[in-house]
């Protein structure tokens, strides 16, 4: 008899995608422990390796926004126990404050937070005109992620909170669709200027 592995020995992987476009690149692969050591490195196959597992990929480096690169790049690190430590915290907050699986509180937040469309440069005779395109399923779920640890990454300078119940905080907002979180005004942020760029 084969028993699923429960993340961190206590969350089941009984997690519903709503979105129909995201359930082919939000995996839900039953992991005990969500570290696959780099075997998922190759193109398009981090849409396999668990989603726990990318979102604390991307505590190590939460990559640029606007003009803080220093603080953004320099300053961070990839220690792997540090990333899984903050993210237990914030798992064990969400279920406590929530009353639901941590695992459903952060794909909903994925999903929220996920923008639809977005603006490119064209370059048409030499004129720069900005144009709405429709945004990839790898790359929604990407800049949702992205959004969400820039938001509490943000948040956790100067702040007395942990690391873990900023990032738990930053993920219950972005669930409920509060435009309180970072990576909830990003989206309508991006989706306003591809309305207008139409």
């Amino acid at each position: 008899m084969s028993v699923e592995p429960k993340l961190f020995g206590k969350y089941d992987y009984n997690v519903t995608v709503r979105d129909p476009g995201l359930v082919r690149y939000i995996s839900l692969r039953p992991v005990f422990l969500p570290h696959t050591h780099g075997r998922l490195r190759q193109r398009f196959k981090k849409s396999e390796a668990n989603i726990v597992e990318r979102f604390m990929k991307h505590l190590g480096n939460p990559g640029h926004s606007g003009k803080d690169h220093w603080w953004s790049s320099a300053r961070t690190t990839g220690k792997y126990a540090t990333h899984y430590k903050i993210m237990r915290e914030a798992f064990e907050i969400i279920e406590k404050k929530t009353g639901e699986n941590p695992i459903q509180v952060l794909v909903r937040a994925i999903e929220n937070a996920a923008p639809r469309e977005e603006v490119t440069t064209l370059g048409l005779g030499g004129v720069v005109v900005l144009k709405q395109v429709d945004t990839s399923p790898q790359r929604r779920v990407d800049l949702a992620i992205r959004w969400i640890v820039q938001g509490a990454y943000k948040k956790t300078t100067h702040s007395k909170k942990s690391a873990g119940e900023i990032l738990a905080e930053e993920i219950m907002l972005a669930a409920n669709y509060d435009s309180n979180a970072f990576a909830i005004k990003k989206k309508q942020e991006v989706e306003r200027q591809a309305a207008s760029s139409r």
